[in-house]
């Protein structure tokens, strides 16, 4: 991996592509593992490091519709020394995650780095096969069996990293009550206490896992328009973006920017094969560089939350994660 192009060398920033990331780095002979890739940033991401040598596996909940969405993907890995190959993966399943770790672990082979990328935002109320909340089940209970089921195929020095959002701001996880039985259902909330369990995990696996040079950290891609708002709706949508841009106004700061889907992968790919593992591990990373902690009470347009870094928050997580699941790691 391209170690130690750090941010202020390069210059990356909100507006950088997975293309200006990857510039003249060579990824022939790494293995990678994306969850979520049959739309969005997920193809995306598998593209640019498929088309930069990298062997890529990607694993997504319904395979017709990953194998139309990536025949790019298949082409540029194709013209550059890469490889690409699909693989089932039901995240709101415990079964189906138990059955696809095993066959990857089958497989025997190592990954450089694993994406935890796949989520769902702002569904309405609903549990998953397991029965758990649709957001927490999926995006962060799923993605806790599978990735430390395959734990030990994570080379060492390789890396994980899990995408969350800006989002977690919304909400500090509910360690009692994660499945939303006494209190009233918010689907922002719900996906907020989802994407800070995103980055609590990070911060535990990377704790757990540095030993041997393995380092974890948490994404947020930006604001892009993909299939992941399809539950929200136009008019919410709108209220959302009226509401961010209150609070920028209020800091001084410029009207709020979508970003390009190769924009929104673009943090995904630095910090998996081209930032320092020093520098992004156990931490939370935005616009391709380190998110700085911002305090609770006031609105910003980036940043992270202390709750969302708590290294004891992330234990206590982690425990009742092993608990809900029935599995200890």
């Amino acid at each position: 991996m391209a170690e130690g192009l750090g941010t202020a060398a390069k210059g990356f920033g909100a507006t950088s592509t997975t293309e200006d990331v990857l510039a003249g780095v060579d990824l022939r002979g790494k293995r990678i593992l994306i969850t979520g890739v049959s739309a969005g940033i997920g193809v995306e991401t598998a593209r640019s490091l498929a088309a930069h040598g990298a062997h890529v596996v990607g694993a997504a909940r319904d395979l017709k519709k990953a194998e139309a969405a990536t025949a790019q993907v298949r082409n540029d890995a194709a013209a550059n020394g890469g490889g690409f190959e699909l693989i089932e993966l039901q995240l709101a399943s415990l079964k189906n995650v138990r059955l696809c770790a095993y066959a990857v672990l089958e497989m025997g082979k190592l990954f450089d780095v694993v994406i935890a990328n796949a989520g769902v935002m702002a569904t309405p109320f609903g549990d998953t096969l397991d029965g758990f909340e649709t957001q927490f089940g999926t995006n962060h209970l799923g993605h806790f069996v599978f990735v430390n089921r395959i734990a030990g195929l994570i080379r060492d020095g390789g890396r994980l990293i899990n995408l969350s959002s800006a989002g977690h701001r919304y909400s500090n996880v509910d360690l009692e009550d994660p499945n939303f039985e006494r209190t009233p259902y918010e689907p922002m909330v719900a996906y907020g206490r989802s994407k800070t369990a995103n980055i609590l995990f990070a911060v535990e696996f990377d704790r757990r896992h540095r030993s041997r040079g393995v380092r974890a950290a948490a994404v947020h891609p930006g604001a892009i328009q993909t299939e992941l708002g399809r539950y929200m709706g136009p008019e919410k949508l709108q209220q959302l973006v009226q509401q961010i841009n209150e609070r920028l106004a209020e800091a001084g700061k410029g009207p709020f920017q979508w970003k390009t889907i190769p924009q929104g992968a673009a943090t995904s790919v630095w910090a998996g094969v081209v930032a320092s593992a020093e520098e992004i591990g156990g931490k939370y990373c935005e616009n391709c560089h380190i998110g700085q902690l911002v305090p609770n009470e006031v609105n910003f347009s980036e940043g992270v939350r202390a709750y969302a870094l708590d290294p004891k928050n992330a234990e206590a997580l982690w425990k009742k994660s092993e608990e809900m699941v029935g599995e200890s790691f």
